[in-house]
């Protein structure tokens, strides 16, 4: 086994940190993108057509894995040259819905075909290896000092946030305004439609 020497491991160290925290962000995407298809499969038409899917050979289910990562491609590359062209929230806005909508639809792919791609040997070692090495990035990202760290002010900005009681701050006060309005134009919409 190769020792790596400790100036190394310093200087590797915030590379593999980065990868760990993208693979966590990926992970939350896709947990959202799962719970999304979630709501979505109790629509009939998809059922229909997530049992078809599920019925698909492997080489098949491969391809259908693949292509909406391939279809939304092109629209994350428009994204970037919005943002160069000096439309970031646009720009910003349209990676993000990209980033759930993708990851809700890859998925649910995932879910309904992995048992197919799993008849693939090299797929099956190939997910294998990744999810090993991914579990090993996160938990590594987990045990570092800056993490913790974040997590800390995280919880701290979350206590100083929560809506109520008197240690409310201004940006809590004006979310709850916010919400309070919201939901009485809703409630005059509603009103007004009913009549």
């Amino acid at each position: 086994m190769i020792s790596t020497s400790p100036s190394r491991s310093r200087l590797l160290a915030p590379l593999i940190q980065l990868a760990a925290l993208v693979l966590l962000l990926e992970d939350w995407f896709w947990d959202l993108g799962a719970r999304l298809a979630g709501v979505l499969e109790r629509w009939a038409p998809l059922r229909a057509l997530e049992e078809r899917v599920s019925a698909l050979p492997p080489y098949p289910a491969l391809c259908l894995f693949v292509l909406p990562g391939l279809l939304l491609l092109p629209v994350k590359l428009l994204a970037v040259v919005a943002i160069a062209r000096g439309h970031a929230m646009a720009g910003i806005a349209t990676i993000v819905l990209a980033k759930v909508g993708g990851a809700a639809v890859v998925a649910r792919v995932y879910v309904l075909t992995l048992p197919n791609l799993r008849r693939l040997g090299w797929f099956a070692r190939l997910h294998n290896w990744f999810i090993a090495a991914k579990t090993s990035l996160i938990s590594r990202l987990r045990a570092s000092r800056g993490y913790r760290q974040a997590r800390w002010q995280m919880r701290k900005l979350r206590r100083k946030l929560r809506f109520g009681g008197r240690r409310a701050g201004y940006t809590s006060r004006i979310l709850r305004r916010f919400v309070a309005l919201w939901r009485a134009r809703r409630r005059k919409s509603t009103r007004t439609e009913q009549e």
